[in-house]
């Protein structure tokens, strides 16, 4: 079990911001202070380059720095040699989706749906024109859910990668990635899976999904910005070409344009990578692990039925994922402009998001290309959800306009 007054002890921004209703953690979570103060150690007490120095300070960050390739692989159970530290979850998935341009040709299919983020996406429509593959979408039910009997429709021969994220970013759809990877590897094909809205909000276990690749990012978990992990099968990581060239990624390089690559996952990590944000990610996946990634799923789950169920019963109020158990609550204030709804909330001192949240062709499935997303964290209360429902039963073009006024 958590107890939410405890966490929330943990988060110096309920002290600093008490009267916040923070409802955006899909978006970028909240920081923890051991994590505020894992990074502010990094610059206070041990600031230097890792894999170049030979001095003391180096040396205990070459430590902490290749020892989050452990934590991380322990968090998804994976083999430490299978974890790329990158960015963000899009450099992740761009990463995985050039890297495989090798393995591809033209005519192949790319597999996809029509709820994923752009950054699940646009790299595969910038490999369809570079090298001719072709993007297919899986059919979705009217609240962007993928069943398996929709996908084995999709699924054939020309297929050769799936790229699907766990948890979609709007509508909180959990797609069945177990029994997709199955069907996808009898059919001889990779899956690519968009972890980002998954991994911070329940337990996420590579091995037992079966995906070939996995993207998450930190600060969406709890830790630093500007950095995220690419998981990828280590079979395939040695096939692939890294995105980025640079220091530390090769062994040699010569004159005549030869160059020999490290092994992975360094021949993925190209330059000075965000050293405090792969220490800071460590703090934060080893916080998570002791709450509990059961214990936070369940506490979120629950909190949003509470959520749901309050926010059905106001008639100003339309509700585009009503039937999702997980993930953002998604709606509007019918005859009210969603930026518009959204700044009202904010005048009452209540973060969400407002627009299309870089899904972009979800408009077509759920039939509006602006909504509202209030999202959950483990360090969210039910008082918290009642201000938000209160201020969204007040919510009329009337009084949303007049705020600007």
């Amino acid at each position: 079990m958590i107890s939410v007054p405890t966490v929330r002890k943990d988060f110096p921004i309920f002290t600093n911001q008490p009267d916040l209703v923070y409802l955006d953690s899909a978006a970028t979570s909240l920081k923890p202070q051991c994590v505020i103060d894992a990074v502010t150690a990094f610059y206070t007490t041990h600031t230097s380059n890792v894999h170049r120095g030979d001095y003391a300070i180096a040396a205990e960050n070459d430590a902490l720095y290749d020892g989050t390739r452990k934590t991380v692989a322990s968090f998804i159970n994976c083999d430490p040699r299978e974890v790329i530290f990158t960015h963000n979850a899009t450099a992740s998935l761009n990463q995985a989706a050039h890297g495989l341009k090798p393995l591809l040709k033209e005519g192949d299919v790319i597999l996809t749906t029509k709820a994923e983020h752009a950054s699940n996406l646009l790299p595969w429509f910038s490999l369809q024109k570079e090298i001719g593959v072709k993007v297919e979408y899986a059919e979705l039910d009217s609240q962007g859910r993928l069943t398996e009997e929709n996908f084995l429709k999709a699924l054939h021969e020309g297929v050769k990668v799936v790229a699907l994220a766990g948890v979609t970013n709007v509508t909180g759809a959990v797609q069945p990635i177990r029994a997709v990877t199955k069907a996808a590897h009898a059919a001889g094909a990779y899956v690519v899976c968009d972890g980002a809205q998954s991994v911070p909000h329940m337990p996420v276990d590579v091995r037992d999904l079966g995906v070939d690749f996995l993207a998450f990012s930190a600060h969406k978990m709890c830790g630093p910005g500007g950095t995220g992990v690419l998981y990828g099968r280590r079979e395939l990581l040695e096939r692939m070409d890294p995105v980025f060239f640079g220091g530390d990624m090769n062994a040699r390089f010569s004159s005549d344009g030869t160059i020999i690559l490290k092994e992975p996952p360094v021949r993925f990590e190209a330059g000075t990578p965000a050293i405090e944000g792969v220490i800071g990610m460590r703090a934060a996946i080893e916080y998570l692990q002791k709450i509990g990634m059961e214990n936070i799923h369940a506490y979120e789950k629950e909190l949003r039925a509470y959520f749901l169920a309050q926010m059905k019963k106001l008639d100003n109020i339309q509700i585009y994922n009503p039937d999702n158990e997980y993930g953002p609550v998604a709606f509007n204030a019918k005859g009210v402009f969603s930026q518009d709804a959204a700044g009202y909330l904010a005048s009452r001192n209540i973060a969400v998001r407002s627009g299309n949240h870089c899904a972009k062709i979800l408009h077509e499935v759920i039939g509006t290309d602006s909504t509202i997303r209030a999202s959950l964290y483990f360090y969210n209360t039910k008082e918290e959800i009642d201000r938000c429902v209160a201020a969204c039963s007040e919510i009329s073009l009337e009084n949303a306009i007049g705020i600007f006024f």
